[in-house]
Protein backbone atom coordinates (compact mmCIF):
# COMPACT_ATOMS: atom_id res chain seq x y z
CA UNK A 1 0.00 0.00 0.00
CA UNK A 2 1.47 3.41 -0.92
CA UNK A 3 -1.77 5.39 0.82
CA UNK A 4 -4.43 4.58 3.39
CA UNK A 5 -7.68 3.67 2.13
CA UNK A 6 -10.41 6.31 2.54
CA UNK A 7 -13.38 4.98 4.97
CA UNK A 8 -14.36 2.09 5.93
CA UNK A 9 -13.40 -1.58 5.24
CA UNK A 10 -15.59 -3.56 2.85
CA UNK A 11 -15.70 -6.43 5.33
CA UNK A 12 -17.34 -4.44 7.98
CA UNK A 13 -20.29 -2.53 5.95
CA UNK A 14 -22.93 -1.83 6.39
CA UNK A 15 -21.64 0.46 9.48
CA UNK A 16 -23.93 1.34 12.69
CA UNK A 17 -24.48 4.49 11.50
CA UNK A 18 -26.83 4.68 14.89
CA UNK A 19 -23.97 4.18 17.06
CA UNK A 20 -20.71 5.56 15.35
CA UNK A 21 -18.89 8.22 17.44
CA UNK A 22 -17.49 10.83 14.65
CA UNK A 23 -14.98 13.39 15.98
CA UNK A 24 -13.53 16.32 14.05
CA UNK A 25 -10.66 17.76 13.22
CA UNK A 26 -10.95 21.61 14.57
CA UNK A 27 -7.76 22.21 16.71
CA UNK A 28 -6.25 19.35 15.13
CA UNK A 29 -3.30 18.64 12.43
CA UNK A 30 -4.99 15.45 11.19
CA UNK A 31 -4.12 13.43 8.34
CA UNK A 32 -1.66 10.82 6.33
CA UNK A 33 1.97 10.74 6.76
CA UNK A 34 4.81 8.64 5.46
CA UNK A 35 6.95 6.80 7.79
CA UNK A 36 10.24 5.63 6.33
CA UNK A 37 11.06 2.29 7.65
CA UNK A 38 12.29 -0.88 6.49
CA UNK A 39 12.32 -1.79 2.80
CA UNK A 40 10.93 1.85 1.85
CA UNK A 41 7.61 4.22 3.01
CA UNK A 42 4.60 3.75 5.29
CA UNK A 43 1.66 5.43 5.26
CA UNK A 44 0.34 6.23 8.21
CA UNK A 45 -2.51 8.82 10.19
CA UNK A 46 -1.54 11.12 12.39
CA UNK A 47 -3.52 13.46 14.66
CA UNK A 48 -2.41 16.02 17.14
CA UNK A 49 -3.41 19.13 18.74
CA UNK A 50 -2.20 22.16 16.02
CA UNK A 51 1.09 24.05 16.80
CA UNK A 52 2.13 22.06 19.68
CA UNK A 53 5.16 19.78 20.26
CA UNK A 54 6.82 17.60 23.23
CA UNK A 55 3.45 15.75 23.14
CA UNK A 56 2.95 12.82 24.34
CA UNK A 57 2.63 9.66 21.91
CA UNK A 58 0.36 6.70 21.42
CA UNK A 59 0.87 4.16 18.88
CA UNK A 60 -2.66 3.11 17.87
CA UNK A 61 -2.40 -0.68 16.03
CA UNK A 62 -5.22 -1.19 13.95
CA UNK A 63 -7.64 -4.24 13.81
CA UNK A 64 -7.78 -7.07 11.35
CA UNK A 65 -9.53 -4.59 9.10
CA UNK A 66 -6.08 -1.73 8.93
CA UNK A 67 -6.24 1.88 9.26
CA UNK A 68 -9.82 2.59 8.28
CA UNK A 69 -12.02 5.60 9.58
CA UNK A 70 -12.75 3.98 12.91
CA UNK A 71 -8.97 3.76 13.88
CA UNK A 72 -8.36 7.07 12.16
CA UNK A 73 -11.40 8.21 14.46
CA UNK A 74 -9.56 7.04 17.65
CA UNK A 75 -6.60 9.24 16.58
CA UNK A 76 -8.80 12.06 16.24
CA UNK A 77 -9.87 11.54 19.86
CA UNK A 78 -6.39 11.05 21.29
CA UNK A 79 -5.66 13.93 20.04
CA UNK A 80 -8.63 16.06 21.61
CA UNK A 81 -6.85 14.75 24.78
CA UNK A 82 -3.85 16.67 24.18
CA UNK A 83 -1.70 13.37 22.85
CA UNK A 84 0.11 12.93 19.25
CA UNK A 85 -1.94 9.39 17.68
CA UNK A 86 -0.77 8.04 14.78
CA UNK A 87 -1.59 5.19 13.68
CA UNK A 88 1.09 2.95 10.70
CA UNK A 89 -0.77 0.73 8.31
CA UNK A 90 1.12 -2.02 9.65
CA UNK A 91 -0.15 -4.32 6.54
CA UNK A 92 1.50 -1.97 3.57
CA UNK A 93 3.76 -4.64 2.60
CA UNK A 94 0.94 -7.01 2.18
CA UNK A 95 -1.82 -6.03 0.92
CA UNK A 96 -4.90 -3.58 1.10
CA UNK A 97 -7.20 -5.40 3.92
CA UNK A 98 -10.03 -2.31 3.30
CA UNK A 99 -10.85 -4.23 -0.05
CA UNK A 100 -11.34 -7.55 1.18
CA UNK A 101 -15.24 -8.01 2.35
CA UNK A 102 -14.89 -11.68 3.25
CA UNK A 103 -12.85 -11.64 6.87
CA UNK A 104 -11.12 -15.42 5.99
CA UNK A 105 -9.74 -14.54 2.41
CA UNK A 106 -8.74 -11.00 4.57
CA UNK A 107 -7.16 -13.37 7.73
CA UNK A 108 -5.13 -15.83 5.14
CA UNK A 109 -4.15 -13.66 2.13
CA UNK A 110 -3.28 -10.65 4.23
CA UNK A 111 -3.13 -10.72 8.52
CA UNK A 112 -1.43 -14.18 8.49
CA UNK A 113 1.55 -13.10 6.27
CA UNK A 114 2.55 -10.27 8.83
CA UNK A 115 5.04 -11.58 11.14
CA UNK A 116 5.50 -10.15 14.69
CA UNK A 117 9.39 -9.23 13.94
CA UNK A 118 7.91 -6.74 10.69
CA UNK A 119 5.52 -5.19 12.75
CA UNK A 120 7.98 -4.51 15.72
CA UNK A 121 10.27 -2.59 12.96
CA UNK A 122 7.01 -0.62 11.75
CA UNK A 123 6.42 0.37 15.45
CA UNK A 124 10.25 1.46 15.89
CA UNK A 125 9.49 3.44 13.24
CA UNK A 126 6.95 5.18 14.09
CA UNK A 127 8.16 6.08 17.32
CA UNK A 128 11.07 7.68 15.86
CA UNK A 129 9.13 9.49 13.72
CA UNK A 130 6.61 10.54 16.10
CA UNK A 131 9.74 11.85 17.90
CA UNK A 132 10.77 14.65 15.96
CA UNK A 133 7.05 15.83 14.23
CA UNK A 134 5.87 17.26 17.69
CA UNK A 135 6.21 13.73 19.99
CA UNK A 136 8.33 13.51 23.19
CA UNK A 137 10.06 10.37 22.93
CA UNK A 138 10.31 10.21 26.64
CA UNK A 139 6.39 9.85 27.37
CA UNK A 140 5.81 6.88 24.51
CA UNK A 141 2.61 4.65 24.79
CA UNK A 142 0.84 1.99 22.61
CA UNK A 143 -2.79 1.15 22.28
CA UNK A 144 -4.74 -1.21 19.94
CA UNK A 145 -7.81 -3.21 19.11
CA UNK A 146 -8.25 -6.89 18.75
CA UNK A 147 -5.39 -8.13 16.13
CA UNK A 148 -3.53 -4.61 17.64
CA UNK A 149 -4.54 -5.54 21.07
CA UNK A 150 -2.06 -8.46 20.78
CA UNK A 151 0.43 -6.30 18.99
CA UNK A 152 0.31 -3.87 22.27
CA UNK A 153 1.39 -7.17 24.53
CA UNK A 154 3.98 -7.80 21.91
CA UNK A 155 5.57 -3.97 21.58
CA UNK A 156 6.16 -3.56 25.51
CA UNK A 157 7.98 -6.89 25.37
CA UNK A 158 10.03 -5.70 22.50
CA UNK A 159 10.44 -2.27 23.49
CA UNK A 160 11.93 -0.61 27.03
CA UNK A 161 11.48 2.42 26.79
CA UNK A 162 8.11 2.16 26.19
CA UNK A 163 6.60 3.73 29.16
CA UNK A 164 2.94 1.52 29.17
CA UNK A 165 0.21 0.32 27.11
CA UNK A 166 -3.56 -0.42 26.97
CA UNK A 167 -4.92 -3.68 25.12
CA UNK A 168 -8.14 -3.69 23.94
CA UNK A 169 -9.47 -7.50 23.65
CA UNK A 170 -6.08 -8.97 21.69
CA UNK A 171 -5.33 -12.62 21.74
CA UNK A 172 -3.28 -13.60 24.36
CA UNK A 173 -2.60 -17.54 23.93
CA UNK A 174 -2.02 -17.06 19.75
CA UNK A 175 -0.81 -15.42 17.09
CA UNK A 176 -1.79 -15.49 13.39
CA UNK A 177 1.80 -15.50 11.91
CA UNK A 178 3.40 -19.04 11.75
CA UNK A 179 5.94 -19.09 14.30
CA UNK A 180 5.60 -15.87 16.27
CA UNK A 181 4.81 -16.17 20.04
CA UNK A 182 1.84 -15.43 22.03
CA UNK A 183 1.45 -12.57 24.52
CA UNK A 184 1.28 -15.28 27.64
CA UNK A 185 4.71 -16.58 26.17
CA UNK A 186 6.50 -12.83 26.15
CA UNK A 187 4.37 -12.10 29.39
CA UNK A 188 7.80 -12.75 31.54
CA UNK A 189 9.61 -10.08 29.38
CA UNK A 190 7.02 -6.95 30.09
CA UNK A 191 8.22 -4.55 32.66
CA UNK A 192 5.75 -1.67 31.98
CA UNK A 193 2.36 -1.15 33.68
CA UNK A 194 0.15 -2.61 31.40
CA UNK A 195 -3.94 -1.93 31.43
CA UNK A 196 -5.82 -5.18 29.37
CA UNK A 197 -9.59 -4.56 28.59
CA UNK A 198 -11.10 -7.74 28.07
CA UNK A 199 -14.69 -8.97 27.52
CA UNK A 200 -15.82 -12.01 29.18
CA UNK A 201 -18.55 -13.15 26.48
CA UNK A 202 -15.60 -13.10 24.28
CA UNK A 203 -15.72 -16.01 22.48
CA UNK A 204 -12.38 -16.08 20.91
CA UNK A 205 -10.31 -15.26 23.72
CA UNK A 206 -11.55 -17.61 26.66
CA UNK A 207 -11.42 -16.70 29.90
CA UNK A 208 -8.84 -18.99 31.25
CA UNK A 209 -6.18 -17.06 29.22
CA UNK A 210 -6.81 -13.74 30.49
CA UNK A 211 -6.50 -15.32 34.35
CA UNK A 212 -3.34 -16.89 32.86
CA UNK A 213 -2.05 -13.15 31.56
CA UNK A 214 -2.92 -12.07 35.13
CA UNK A 215 -0.69 -15.03 36.87
CA UNK A 216 2.12 -14.62 34.26
CA UNK A 217 2.32 -11.28 34.75
CA UNK A 218 2.29 -11.36 38.68
CA UNK A 219 4.89 -14.25 38.10
CA UNK A 220 7.00 -12.06 36.57
CA UNK A 221 6.60 -9.16 39.33
CA UNK A 222 4.71 -6.80 36.82
CA UNK A 223 2.73 -5.86 39.86
CA UNK A 224 1.60 -2.79 38.27
CA UNK A 225 -0.47 -4.54 35.34
CA UNK A 226 -4.08 -4.92 35.58
CA UNK A 227 -6.98 -6.39 32.97
CA UNK A 228 -10.10 -5.15 33.21
CA UNK A 229 -12.91 -8.14 32.46
CA UNK A 230 -16.39 -6.98 31.87
CA UNK A 231 -19.01 -9.24 32.34
CA UNK A 232 -21.62 -10.54 29.36
CA UNK A 233 -19.61 -8.22 27.13
CA UNK A 234 -18.19 -9.68 23.41
CA UNK A 235 -14.92 -8.83 21.32
CA UNK A 236 -14.81 -5.59 20.09
CA UNK A 237 -16.67 -3.68 22.33
CA UNK A 238 -15.45 -0.41 21.77
CA UNK A 239 -15.70 -0.40 17.72
CA UNK A 240 -18.79 1.68 17.64
CA UNK A 241 -19.17 1.37 14.29
CA UNK A 242 -20.37 -2.47 14.65
CA UNK A 243 -23.14 -4.42 16.05
CA UNK A 244 -20.75 -5.77 18.95
CA UNK A 245 -20.55 -2.22 20.41
CA UNK A 246 -21.17 -1.54 23.95
CA UNK A 247 -21.54 1.78 25.02
CA UNK A 248 -20.78 1.31 28.75
CA UNK A 249 -17.85 -0.90 28.49
CA UNK A 250 -16.23 0.92 25.77
CA UNK A 251 -16.96 4.53 27.72
CA UNK A 252 -15.38 2.63 30.91
CA UNK A 253 -12.30 1.46 29.21
CA UNK A 254 -12.05 5.00 27.50
CA UNK A 255 -12.01 6.93 30.61
CA UNK A 256 -9.69 4.01 31.98
CA UNK A 257 -6.74 4.43 29.65
CA UNK A 258 -6.64 7.97 29.55
CA UNK A 259 -6.32 7.97 33.53
CA UNK A 260 -3.60 4.76 32.98
CA UNK A 261 -1.06 6.94 30.81
CA UNK A 262 -1.37 9.82 33.04
CA UNK A 263 -0.86 7.95 35.85
CA UNK A 264 2.19 6.20 34.19
CA UNK A 265 3.51 9.34 32.71
CA UNK A 266 2.43 9.61 29.30
CA UNK A 267 0.01 12.64 29.50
Amino acid sequence: MTSLAAGFAAAVLPVQARTMIVTDTHGLTAGEVRIPTMGGEMPAYRAMPAGKSGLGTVLVVQEIFGVHEHIKDVCRRLAKAGYLAIAPELYARQGDAGKYSDTAKLMSEVVAKVPNSQVMVDLDATAAWAAVHGGDAHRLAITGFCWGGRIVWMYAAHNPKLKTGVAWYGPLARANFPGDRTALEVAASIRQPMLGLYGAADGGIPNDTVEKMRAALKAAGNSGSEIILYPDTPHAFHADYRPSYRKAAAQDGWKRMLAWFKTHGVG
